[in-house]
């Protein structure tokens, strides 16, 4: 079918490039969450696991299991979008899971008590808005999984 006749049918000439690009918004979240997740998670690994221990007040192999379940997270979160099946699927839904105790144990532990992010007396680290965002993110994905997109480009 032409563009000219596409058009005639009552159809616009933008559908096929607005289809395009819809079968691949997946990957806007997906890089957004990642990219958050994969930079803390390596930050913690290259800055030494040991500092954010401390500064959490947490022993050294869950400061080392949170800094792991970051980066695997992020890592599963874009490996999840872009391989097909059922491993892809299950990739992105564990996951989005993966990122539920980590965004649990931020808010908890650091950013509980104030909403907005910016700092404060109260909240020297920012309240728990952006991390709410995240575990929500996080949770979207472990319950939808790869949603329609068939993964390796976000086929239909």
């Amino acid at each position: 079918m032409t563009v000219e006749t596409h058009v005639q049918q009552g159809h616009s000439a933008t559908e096929p490039l607005a289809a395009a690009l819809a079968r691949h918004a997946h990957w806007l979240p997906r890089a957004a969450l990642a990219s958050v997740f994969l930079f803390h998670g390596l930050q913690k690994f290259i800055g030494g696991i040991g500092g954010f221990a401390e500064m959490m007040g947490l022993p050294f192999g869950l400061a080392a299991a949170v800094a792991l379940l970051e980066v695997l997270a992020g890592a599963g979160i874009l490996a999840g979008g872009a391989v097909r099946g059922l491993a892809g699927e299950l990739t992105t839904r564990l996951a989005g899971l993966a990122i539920a105790p980590v965004m649990l144990g931020a808010i908890f532990m650091v950013h509980w008590g104030q909403w907005s992010f910016v700092p404060s007396e109260r909240a020297p680290m920012g309240g728990m808005e952006f991390q709410v965002v995240l575990l929500l993110l996080g949770l979207y994905f472990a319950a939808r999984g790869n949603g329609g997109t068939a993964g390796a480009g976000g086929g239909a």
